[in-house]
Parts: structure tokens; sequence; C-alpha cells
């Protein structure tokens, strides 16, 4: 199933389900009154869900016509959730960024994963824009999965992890590059160098992804465009170090988390520089490193962004997120 919130003045928007081919939506509140939102959903997921299946199912069948929409109708899936945890379980990528602010990675690289809870009571929508106040901040654009868990007990295994994951979706996680190092510095993480993250139209559930989700991992291919060039297409899954199992895991050891947690896998990364990027700050590392002195520029007013994760035969799993910059001063 594919799931999407569609604006409606409130602040939760109402829950829709996506026709097969992507083309059309049903309020899922005419049929599944107790639905009215996604979180709402995911609050009782394992009553509604059988639900959504049947209505799925009479969708994809023919017994009933749905409206059409674009993109700009919807909120992010989840227009602002309990949490948002982000991981960064791609080591190139922390390897390169490191590197380019003279940081060594921590020693426990490979061993612990790295993760930072971001703000998620205002989260994007797939169209809104990215506001920068300040282009001396380094705007920067992060192409990212992540899961979308249920009730989530204390204490949960990698083995046992799989349960909790209802929904994933795709992320751009806006970072302020150049508001990081004073932050980092102070010893207490990261806060104003990360604005609101953006989501992708659709919510899908795992079996969407077919045989491309094995081990907590989604294996496809992250389409990354910036002003209309395709930047990157790097792969998701076998440079994934920490599968979402292992993040679900290591975030449960101390607490358990509500339905509706959003848990990030950080930056889709590969080693291989001829699969582009997933962020403009990767870019800059390898031009430093080859002795370039003019570095590819941070996000400007008027650049555009764009993610999107096909499936066999080409189909758009996630929707397109879909963005421009604006300067706010």
């Amino acid at each position: 199933m594919r799931l999407a919130t569609l604006r409606d003045g409130s602040r939760d928007g109402v829950l829709a389900l996506i026709s097969p081919d992507g083309t059309q939506l049903v309020r899922v509140e005419l049929h599944i009154p107790e639905a009215r939102t996604l979180q709402a959903a995911l609050d009782q997921w394992d009553a509604v869900a059988p639900k959504l299946k049947a209505l799925h199912d009479a969708f994809a069948e023919g017994e009933f016509v749905g409206e059409a929409f674009d993109a700009s109708m919807l909120h992010a899936p989840l227009p602002r959730a309990y949490e948002w945890i982000d991981g960064s379980a791609y080591l190139n990528h922390v390897r390169l960024v490191r590197k380019a602010r003279g940081a060594e990675p921590p020693a426990t690289l490979e061993t612990d994963p790295l993760i930072y809870q971001g703000g998620s009571g205002v989260l994007l929508g797939p169209t809104d824009d990215i506001f920068v106040a300040d282009p001396r901040w380094g705007a920067d654009f992060e192409g990212e999965v992540a899961v979308i868990l249920g009730d989530t007990p204390q204490g949960v295994s990698a083995d046992e992890a799989s349960r909790y994951i209802k929904l994933l979706v795709i992320v751009n996680d806006v970072t302020l590059r150049n508001l990081i190092p004073d932050e980092l510095a102070k010893g207490f993480g990261f806060f104003q160098s990360k604005p609101a993250s953006a989501f992708s139209p659709f919510a899908i559930t795992p079996d969407e992804l077919g045989a491309a989700w094995q081990g907590g991992r989604v294996h496809l291919r992250l389409r990354v465009e910036h002003n209309g060039v395709l930047v990157g297409d790097p792969e998701a899954g076998p440079e994934m170090h920490f599968s979402f199992f292992d993040l679900i895991a290591h975030i449960a050891k101390t607490r358990s988390f509500t339905a509706g947690t959003l848990v990030g896998s950080g930056t889709v990364s590969n080693e291989d520089p001829a699969r582009g990027i997933s962020c403009i700050a990767e870019r800059r590392t390898r031009e430093t490193l080859e002795g370039k002195k003019d570095l590819t520029p941070f996000l400007q007013a008027g650049d555009r962004v764009t993610l999107a994760m096909l499936g066999p035969g080409g189909r758009n799993l996630f929707g397109t997120i879909a963005q421009r910059v604006v300067a706010t001063r």
C-alpha cells in the first residue's frame, strides 16, 4: 500500500490511499472513519491495516473511482511526528564529511551507530520550499530513506525489529553545513544546523518493495537531481553499514518509542564516485582532495532539488520530492 496525507487546512491533514498507478487517491475516512489521519491509523495499526489492505484491493480492482491529485496537494505523510531520529548508517558519508571539516571519525564508527534527534514538530511536504535566511549558512540537501515505526518497546533486538516497521519514506534532510562546526565544538550536538526535513509524497508498506527490501535495507537507487541535472543515483542497500533493524535496536536500548516515530538512514552514499552524490558536501570534499580551488557552491536561492526512488519497471515508489530554495531576506 501507498499512503499519503492530503492538505485540508488542518494541522495533520487527512489520510489518503493511493491507487496502484499513482494517479488517484481515495480519502480513507470515507471508508474507515477511525483512520482520519496517518497518526490515527498508526495508533491502531493492527486493527486498521487489514481494512486499509481491503480498501487497496478494492481500489486496484476498480470497485470505485478515486480523486485526481498532484504532489502540491500533499503534506508530508506525517506533517508532525512524535520523534524524528536520524542515523548516519553510510560510513562513506561519515568519513567524507568528517574529512571536510578536519575531524576524525569516532573509533567506534563500525560498531556503534551515529544518531541524532532532529525537530519533528514541523515537517515539510514534498513540494514545500526550502527557506534559507542566510546563504553563508551553507544550505545542503541530503537524500535519505526512513522508516515509520509502530509502538516499539524498550529492549527490542535487531532480530525482532522488522515487526515494528510499518512504513517507509524518502527524505531530504536539509542541513546548514557552515553552522555545524561551531555547534559540534560545544559538545552538545546539532540544532540550528538542522532545519525542517522534507518527506516523500507517499509512505509505503514494506511489501511494496518486494525483493528490494532485504535485511532491513532498501536495495534500490536513490535518484538525486540538482537544477534538473542528475547528480547522483547511489545504491541505498549494499553500503548501508547499519540496517534499519540495527538502528532500531540501538535507539531502543534505553527507552521505548510511540507509533509515528521516524527513523532515518542518514545520507545515502557509495564509495564509487561514479554513483554521484546525495549531498553537496561530499562533492566539495572530493573536489578539495583533488586540489580544486573553486568548490561547488551550496544551495542558492532559486535552486531546485529533486529526489525519487524507482522500483522495477521504473515505478516511482515514493513519489517525487521536488523543492525550490527561497531566500527569506
